[in-house]
């Protein structure tokens, strides 16, 4: 392979950056070629208006596979979350690496938990499926919460709480860990509290289909379990016609008896944003062995969920 210069494409944010340099680091290990980041700025990023207004979080996507496309950069790093489900032709999603903590944390003042939040709390979120979730258990728990809409990056969001005009706000733990943020947590919201988004946590690591040398190269960050996983839960969120941004929640984990992992268990939930209606199940069974059986897992968890009326819940469905 050449020496030259691999372009990594990413988004301009500190997370962005941060989680692309871990990544560039690693495929410098294993191509032995330096690595630049080429820093892009997405619609996304600039934009004022809340993200279901402009599309959900497939905006932060658009312009990376767009360079990809114009050959201004090699490949791209996303947040896997943030990939809508339908995958272009003529890309391909050449690594998914281990995925990190896939749970949602609450940064709150004066370090509290979420249930030890005030009557009336304000909590930001900028997240339709974490204000679902959260109104929800609220509601099923005697708590008293008002979910706010957010927008802005890490340091914006935190700063809410710091000046005062938000109790709490809710981010992804994987996000705050790979900045160095993670000891600001007041609270991680177990997975039978807030399910996470489909993909959250991992990293999508996406290049020209027709580069078979660079498919190959990157091919070796990537893990096979973390790949059943989100592809399990994203082939739930295709089958609902639901986009980035709806109220879906899905994770997939992984079951072991002692050092062997013999079973994977997929879990959804759909919900208005008031949590006042919600659709939740899952499934368990054996770890699919193909991109296919993950699929069919998801597709048939899907199926079980609008049987019980989760499009209903999702508002306006995606085309």
């Amino acid at each position: 392979m050449s020496t030259k210069a691999l372009r990594l494409g990413t988004r301009r944010s500190r997370l962005a950056m941060a989680q692309s340099g871990q990544v560039a680091d690693a495929v410098r290990q294993v191509t032995g070629r330096p690595v630049e980041l080429v820093e892009i700025t997405t619609y996304g990023d600039v934009s004022r208006e809340h993200l279901a207004q402009i599309g959900g979080t497939g905006v932060f996507v658009t312009a990376l596979r767009d360079a990809l496309a114009k050959g201004e950069v090699d490949f791209a790093v996303h947040s896997l979350k943030d990939l809508p489900t339908t995958q272009p032709e003529d890309l391909v999603l050449a690594a998914v690496p281990v995925r990190e903590d896939p749970r949602d944390v609450i940064v709150a003042r004066d370090a509290l938990k979420f249930t030890d939040l005030p009557r009336g709390a304000r909590i930001g979120t900028g997240s339709p499926r974490r204000m679902a979730q959260l109104n929800a258990y609220a509601r099923g728990h005697g708590l008293d919460i008002v979910t706010v809409p957010i927008r802005g990056n890490v340091d914006t969001r935190i700063g809410y709480v710091h000046d005062g005009e938000l109790d709490a706000v809710v981010l992804a733990a994987a996000g705050l860990s790979r900045i160095g943020r993670i000891d600001e947590v007041t609270d991680f919201l177990s997975i039978d509290t807030v399910l996470p988004a489909p993909g959250q946590g991992a990293l999508a690591i996406e290049c020209a289909a027709d580069n078979a040398s660079l498919i190959a190269a990157l091919g070796e960050l990537d893990d096979s379990f973390t790949r059943i996983a989100v592809t399990a839960e994203r082939s739930l969120l295709a089958a609902l016609e639901a986009g980035c941004s709806a109220p879906v929640g899905a994770l997939a984990d992984l079951l072991a008896d002692g050092q062997i992992v013999n079973e994977m268990r997929l879990r959804g939930v759909v919900g208005t944003t008031d949590g006042t209606r919600m659709v939740q199940l899952s499934t368990t069974g054996p770890v699919p062995e193909t991109h296919d059986g993950a699929m069919a897992l998801g597709r048939e968890l899907a199926a079980e969920m609008l049987a019980q009326g989760a499009a209903g819940l999702m508002g306006e469905r995606a085309l």
